[in-house]
């Protein structure tokens, strides 16, 4: 017979349950919530039997009372406690049947947090104590642990969030004028010479004037920031003495991640929030509520599992076992009203009471899977469409996860955005020379319309980029063609493939003049095709300067140099191209179009939107689009045949990619009165502004880029 989850009454603490202190207080909000005189404690669970708050020492280390929550209004537990203060640490312990074969896993031995915390303090600590069953081999989960979890835990910690924001004011930079910079907080800042010390590796750094100049040098408009809500490290890398370094291993939804916090207080994040916006940058937050940290059925009791894990979690059609969807363990069930409605909460949390202005959705197929498959008119999607809150956020999905249909490129509707992994891989491929890429090429450059130009999307939903945290460094994609993992302790069998790298002649650090030179220019011709694109641009941080990471493509355990972005010898030409590149991209609006472009003549003259060309200016055949010798794709762009005329733009952008020999090109008539403009050649010969006539010669391996001005 299963155990039941009771306390053992002999190992309770002392009952201080300031019994004149306490009153039945509310359901709503959930969480802990001061409201000047005491704290009110709500928390959700449909099975629990009994739930009590315990409360501890300011230090965390004793636990001081346990307060039974007597009233229960639905499924939500909640209690008032009179004379609480912002700086209470508690935890909930949550008492019913421990039956792992029905999907029941109660244990009132593990201290549980609050899905709600806003602020986390104290050490985690891996123990088998954390487990709610006697971790061995004989009964794997099956059995009951009723050692304490308590030591080992951290705690919630009662918070006020409130905070001076005076003036801020959400940039709200429209997507069509977008730049997106991923980053981490702690690699962004770890080795920056120009930050204080004591603020390396914070949010505090991260808002540091260093960081707010070199931003605005290069010309981005969104920092998508890293998960920077409260996350553990797995027991198998802290055992290697590794950590999990880039955070996709959420346990708090509400609180900022401690490890980034100098002084441990939520006023860091909103500080850092301010400081960015008052540079005129945006602050997207990349969120995990596809899975926790909980892990499998062999995974630690630390909260979601503890509290109610049939409604929290998806189970198998055996529910002691968890569907993984993430490949991370478990799945959250984001179909069930509770769990819906704390993913909602904390969207709506961080964007109201922390000021960001959007979010980036990890595997978040599995958000939007119901019972027949992903529904992009589900609970989660439409709870999102609809809610006023979110309808300024921007909102980036990650259109993919590990289960039956999980690859969605192109299926979300608006307002979403989405990663864009076919650009990267298209790109890369066209640049290192792989065969018949010319319309692979032709579909990314034009925000592939084949997959998003639906539903009234706009061009901008593809976020388009080269490298993102997960994979090579820009550096590294032109300097290894194996992947380098070996200090992740996985034998080199991690990170993803293939990675379309090519080493060029050498594999990693190079002094040979011509191999490197021929590397930066490859650089320059994957970052000018980058910003040259339709779609929303992304850069990985530290790309600007050549940073590398030793060819490592998941550096997600490196929490060291590694994984951090290297400032010390920058490639300071290279950053100079990059914004120049983001300039170019601001003064063109034809490159950065709202509306597709498929070379329809336009209303206001009859000339098409876009025209594709061979270097001997003739548009190309069916035959051509496949020709391996085709080397030199040349496109004419104007704005987008369904532009208001209101707001039609007379800019026109002349644009070759060539990456075959030094071709000449056949430049087409310019407008009367006007001359075709050299502006960008990433071979670095031409001079930028130099006028031409009908035709030109593009140096081999090289962007070349012109637009119109008027005849002196």
């Amino acid at each position: 017979m299963s155990p039941r989850g009771d306390a053992a009454r002999g190992d309770r603490p002392p009952s201080k349950l300031l019994h004149h202190g306490l009153s039945a207080g509310r359901p709503d909000p959930l969480g802990a919530t001061w409201d000047g005189e005491g704290v009110n404690f709500a928390v959700f669970s449909a099975e629990a039997e009994l739930i009590e708050l315990c409360l501890f020492s300011p230090d965390g280390r004793h636990e001081i009372a346990r307060i039974p929550l007597r009233e229960r209004d639905g499924d939500i537990w909640h209690v008032y406690v009179a004379g609480l203060t912002p700086g209470t640490r508690y935890g909930f312990r949550a008492h019913g049947r421990y039956a792992p074969e029905q999907g029941l896993r109660f244990n009132p031995h593990k201290l549980l947090l609050d899905p709600y915390a806003k602020k986390l303090a104290g050490r985690f600590r891996w123990s088998d104590a954390l487990h709610g069953y006697r971790v061995g081999p004989a009964r794997a989960d099956l059995g009951f642990d009723t050692r304490d979890s308590a030591f080992a835990m951290p705690k919630a910690v009662v918070t006020d969030p409130a905070f001076a924001w005076g003036d801020d004011r959400p940039p709200r930079h429209r997507r069509s004028q977008s730049v997106h910079y991923e980053t981490h907080v702690k690699g962004m800042t770890a080795q920056h010479p120009g930050i204080d010390r004591r603020r390396r590796g914070s949010f505090l750094g991260m808002a540091s004037q260093p960081v707010l100049d070199h931003l605005n040098k290069l010309g981005v408009t969104t920092v998508q920031l890293m998960p920077a809500q409260a996350h553990l490290s797995e027991r198998f890398l802290v055992e290697k003495k590794l950590s999990n370094y880039w955070g996709y291993q959420t346990i708090g939804f509400f609180a900022p991640d401690p490890r980034f916090l100098t002084q441990g207080e939520v006023w860091e994040f909103q500080t850092m929030v301010k400081r960015l916006h008052s540079a005129g940058i945006e602050v997207l937050l990349d969120v995990v509520y596809n899975h926790t940290a909980e892990g499998n059925e062999l995974g630690p009791t630390l909260s979601f599992r503890g509290l109610d894990n049939r409604a929290y979690y998806r189970l198998a059609e055996n529910p002691r076992y968890y569907i993984d969807d993430t490949g991370c363990g478990n799945t959250l069930n984001t179909g069930h009203p509770a769990v819906l409605r704390m993913v909602m909460d904390s969207l709506r949390y961080w964007v109201e009471v922390m000021h960001v202005d959007g979010f980036r959705f990890d595997l978040a197929t599995s958000l939007a899977r119901g019972p027949e498959g992903f529904d992009v008119d589900g609970g989660f999607v439409s709870a999102i469409r609809q809610d006023p809150v979110l309808r300024e956020a921007k909102l980036i999905a990650e259109p993919w996860d590990l289960g039956p249909g999980g690859y969605q490129l192109g299926s979300w509707p608006h307002p979403f955005m989405e990663l864009n992994d076919t650009y990267r891989d298209s790109v890369r491929r066209f640049w290192r020379g792989d065969g018949e890429l010319m319309p692979e090429l032709a579909r990314r450059v034009l925000a592939s319309a084949e997959r998003f130009d639906h539903s009234g999307r706009a061009a901008t939903a593809s976020v388009n980029f080269l490298t993102s945290h997960d994979g090579m460094t820009l550096e590294d994609v032109v300097s290894y063609s194996a992947k380098n993992n070996w200090a992740n302790g996985e034998e080199n069998r991690d990170g993803h493939e293939p990675n379309y790298s090519d080493g060029m002649g050498a594999e990693g650090l190079t002094s040979n003049p011509e191999i490197r030179a021929a590397r930066d220019r490859r650089k320059r011709n994957m970052l000018a095709t980058l910003f040259l694109s339709q779609g929303t641009p992304m850069l990985l941080a530290g790309d600007e300067i050549g940073n590398s990471q030793g060819g490592n493509n998941n550096a997600y355990a490196q929490d060291n140099p590694i994984g951090w972005v290297n400032w010390d010898r920058p490639d300071t030409e290279l950053m100079d191209f990059v914004s120049e590149l983001i300039w170019l991209r601001q003064a063109h609006p034809v490159l950065r179009q709202r509306l597709f472009l498929h070379s329809r003549p336009r209303g206001t003259d009859g000339i098409p939107d876009l025209f594709w060309r061979k270097p001997d200016g003739s548009p190309p055949s069916d035959g051509d689009w496949h020709d391996p010798e085709w080397r030199a794709l040349c496109i004419e762009i104007r704005a987008a045949s369904t532009t208001p005329s209101y707001s039609m733009s007379d800019d026109v952008v002349f644009v070759v990619f060539n990456r075959g020999e030094a071709v000449d090109v056949t430049l087409p008539p310019p407008l009367p009165g006007s001359e075709w403009r050299w502006l960008l050649d990433t071979s670095g010969g031409a001079v930028p502004g130099t006028e031409t006539r009908a035709s030109v010669r593009v140096p081999a391996d090289s962007v070349a880029v012109f637009d119109q001005s008027a005849r002196l």
